[in-house]
């Protein structure tokens, strides 16, 4: 998964999940003098109703962050069935509340599962619309500085391919390096006679790159869906010439789709 994708929102829904997860160890009742089970131990709707509902809730928000747009279940979008289930953990666990025994008290897990389905739901409501929960979770790192001119790049500068090479421009042909004291010579441009015709796709090598900003992946069959986002500053592999600029790349996860926008990508 791609925690670039993931939004702020995201990142209070799996807070929300690690808070229940916690308050379901700890007594839903209280009593004086008495140590009371928690939802796991004991006899208690609590635990399908609020626990079970809440874990199911975010994890259908968060998972539906990273499929493709337009995946749906007996006809909803995930983030329609996690919002729905989001809201109604909220609901239980405020009726648990409401509807406490009298000879009994709120337990600390009852009152933090109220406040982690109160978070949850309402992120699920209104998270898209809140600038502040629909920013990224992890910013876009910062493009590396430029050297000044005629200064040597430093090793390992760049992406950080493990290779060592510096990476070069897609299509481009790496200049061979001119002897001490001389003068690099152009390499000329290969015309017709040379056989500058484009190289058939079965001369196509895979080879590594990285693209220079956040672009999507598209499936391989040609539909208008997005499978994943390509990162800056993580290296991909592509695997195969689509067309006259388009790539199918390979994502660390195993996921392949196609490149669009080939432009301005670097090579390892």
């Amino acid at each position: 998964m791609n925690i670039r994708s993931l939004t702020r929102g995201d990142g209070v829904v799996i807070g929300a999940a690690a808070l229940l997860f916690i308050a379901s160890f700890l007594d839903f009742y209280s009593a004086d003098g008495a140590d009371l089970p928690n939802v796991w131990n004991g006899d208690n709707l609590a635990l399908p109703t609020i626990f079970l509902v809440g874990f199911a809730a975010a994890g259908l928000l968060v998972f539906a962050r990273v499929q493709p747009e337009g995946r749906k279940v007996l006809g909803l979008p995930l983030t329609a069935w996690g919002s729905v289930l989001a809201v109604s953990a909220a609901w239980a666990s405020l009726w648990s509340l409401i509807t406490c025994p009298s000879v009994l008290g709120p337990g600390a897990g009852s009152v933090l599962a109220f406040l982690a389905t109160l978070a949850l739901a309402g992120v699920a409501v209104a998270g898209e619309k809140v600038p502040a929960l629909a920013g990224q979770l992890v910013p876009e790192p910062k493009p590396a500085a430029v050297p000044p001119y005629g200064a040597q790049p430093q090793p390992g500068a760049g992406y950080g391919y493990p290779g060592g090479q510096q990476p070069q421009p897609y299509g481009g042909t790496p200049q061979p390096a001119p002897p001490y004291g001389g003068t690099p010579t152009p390499t000329p441009a290969p015309g017709p006679q040379d056989g500058g015709a484009p190289a058939p796709a079965s001369d196509f090598s895979p080879f590594w790159f990285a693209v220079p900003v956040a672009r999507p992946l598209f499936a391989e069959d040609g539909s208008p869906s997005q499978i994943a986002e390509l990162a800056p500053g993580t290296w991909y592999l592509a695997v195969e010439q689509r067309g006259p600029s388009a790539l199918v790349a390979q994502t660390q996860d195993g996921r392949r789709g196609v490149l669009n926008d080939t432009s301005g990508i670097q090579r390892g």
